[in-house]
């Protein structure tokens, strides 16, 4: 069961979370690259990959209509937040005939990729594909495992949300087989210029063999969740919270600091109490003893500075005044305030993205968002009057740095001007 540690032990039994980056182990790489070299080599196996979109249709028209409003709502959600992100080409004129600016424009085709696994995430869909879209992406692929269970194909909820977003390309294929698909294009799945999405450790490891070849949005390691709490917190929120992130992975980390050691008591009151209901009792217990911990701290300040080291996926803030508390946050992937925002509310539904850095990369890192489609041009417009003026200059530049050719250009161009 999940230990109480006291903050000056911190180490002793955080270790394992201190040191974890979002890596994997060299029997998923050396399978990845195998996988992936096979694919380079041979290209699509003979079956068919592509779902139609009669197939997406029908799926959508066969869904609950209750879930598929749901869907609908938290789409709307997601595309709404996605907007403002959206950012702007400027030029300005910096007078005597130098406009200098940046162009911003988006990918030409984005792959996304929705695991399976042992259910379906029509979630993910939603966060990789919406984003790409608000960025004008003019193609957007999405590849997921085919399931025995459902002809071969798709879960029909991950279809059913592709029809509903529109998107025109569809394959059954999973693994590090869609990721080498998507790098490097075959017969049927033409090749992408970045792939997003979570997956397995086969996955996150052929996404950083192709990094390069592509773009990626991240490495993701195992999903993690902070609570950082004072005495007024609920208890019984707080342990479902922890449990709710611990059933995702027996390596996936939840951690309590607070300052009240009463808290953290109840805190594992709880989670022996709620535990007993869930049905992923066994990957919730696993992932509480190798990567889970209750911190009694001394004070908030040294709770908050644990959070900082960590730099958690999730960060929920349930204190008198969280929006006070997270002023003093430096890292962490997203952040739920109060106690009616646990993070269920930004993985399905609020319109934020669910796709957030682990493994401490929190601390350089950004959720993936409309940026993680677009590309930012650099624009130099110069008069001939002003390269007159400065052109000696920069030459001198470039000679210093030994690169006469670079000199040379700009000397030319003086020349005829003389």
């Amino acid at each position: 069961m999940i230990p109480l540690v006291d903050y000056a032990d911190r180490h002793e039994r955080l270790g394992a979370l201190f040191d974890r980056s979002a890596s994997f182990d060299e029997e998923a790489a050396r399978a990845a690259r195998d996988v992936l070299a096979k694919v380079q080599e041979r290209g699509d196996r003979p079956e068919p990959l592509a779902a139609p979109e009669e197939e997406c249709a029908a799926a959508y028209e066969d869904a609950d209509d209750e879930l598929l409003a749901v869907i609908e709502e938290a789409a709307d959600n997601v595309r709404r937040f996605h907007r403002r992100q959206l950012p702007q080409s400027w030029f300005a004129d910096e007078g005597g005939g130098v406009i200098l600016g940046q162009r911003v424009a988006p990918l030409e085709r984005a792959g996304c990729y929705a695991p399976a696994g042992t259910a379906a995430y029509p979630s993910s869909v939603l966060m990789n594909v919406i984003p790409a879209q608000v960025a004008g992406v003019e193609e957007v692929v999405l590849c997921s495992p085919p399931k025995a269970e459902h002809g071969g194909r798709p879960h029909p909820l991950v279809l059913a949300t592709a029809h509903l977003l529109g998107v025109g390309e569809v394959y059954a294929v999973g693994g590090a087989q869609a990721v080498g698909a998507m790098a490097y294009g075959t017969a049927c799945i033409p090749g992408v210029d970045k792939i997003v999405g979570p997956g397995n450790a086969y996955v996150a490891a052929a996404k950083k063999h192709v990094f390069g070849r592509v773009d990626i949005d991240s490495i993701a390691g195992p999903s993690e969740v902070a609570v950082l709490a004072d005495a007024g917190a609920d208890a019984a929120y707080v342990a479902a919270d922890l449990l709710a992130q611990a059933e995702h992975d027996p390596r996936a980390s939840v951690l309590l600091a607070t300052p009240s050691r009463t808290l953290a008591e109840a805190v594992r009151r709880e989670i022996e109490t709620q535990i007993a209901d869930l049905n992923r009792r066994d990957t919730i217990e696993q992932a509480l003893d190798a990567y889970g911990a209750l911190v009694v701290t001394p004070a908030m300040d040294e709770a908050v500075a644990l959070v900082n080291e960590l730099a958690p996926e999730h960060l929920e803030i349930l204190t008198a005044d969280p929006w006070q508390t997270m002023t003093h946050v430096r890292h962490a992937g997203a952040l739920f305030l109060g106690e009616h925002a646990p993070v269920p509310v930004g993985d399905y539904y609020a319109g934020p993205n669910h796709v957030l850095p682990t493994g401490g990369t929190a601390r350089h890192a950004s959720p993936l968002g409309v940026h993680s489609f677009l590309r930012r041009q650099s624009v130099v417009s110069y008069s001939e009057k002003r390269l007159e003026e400065t052109g000696p200059r920069i030459a001198a530049f470039a000679e210093a740095e030994g690169l006469d050719a670079h000199a040379a250009a700009v000397r030319r161009r003086l020349a005829s001007v003389d």
